[in-house]
């Protein structure tokens, strides 16, 4: 059976490893942001990776050999000896997110605050903790394993409290 595993990688590798994980074959996922970023002489928006320093790559973990030979893989994410698979609701989360095309950027892990549900729009469904910002509300979406999370901003019209 596949699952879903994060893969620490070298910093600056996570383009290269997801293309040449999806070269050998394999299902590779690398959510990206717009970040601006300031040199001595402009501003520049690029694209960055939403968790630095991990692929997702969805694979039968008894062949990862292949994938731990991928250059600029360092290891598997792992609570124990076994690499650790990551609860499909929350890829699914990510992936919906990334998705959708709402601004996003990474957000400071949390493990309290209010759960939330979309109840309306392109996320409608989609749980996670309740923020505001600034007042903005964000909808937080986290990897427990991981213990990193994502941000997007969200009306509160088109939240409902998760009873």
């Amino acid at each position: 059976m596949k699952d879903w595993y994060a893969l620490r990688v070298r910093s600056k590798f996570e383009k290269s490893v997801a293309e040449s994980l999806r070269g050998k074959g394999y299902e590779s996922f690398l959510p990206m942001y717009a970040a601006r970023r300031t040199w001595s002489d402009r501003v520049k928006v690029v694209e960055v990776p939403l968790f630095a320093g991990y692929v997702f790559c969805k694979l039968d973990i008894g062949v990862r050999l292949p994938v731990l030979k991928t250059p600029g893989v360092v290891s598997f994410v792992s609570l124990g000896a076994e690499p650790t698979p990551i609860e499909a609701t929350e890829m699914e989360s990510i992936q919906e997110i990334v998705r959708a095309g709402l601004p996003v950027g990474p957000w400071p892990y949390l493990r309290e605050g209010q759960r939330v549900e979309m109840a309306r729009g392109p996320l409608k469904g989609l749980r996670g903790i309740l923020l505001t910002v600034k007042n903005e509300r964000r909808l937080v979406v986290s990897i427990e394993l991981l213990q990193r999370s994502v941000a997007v901003e969200v009306d509160r019209e088109d939240l409902r409290p998760v009873l």
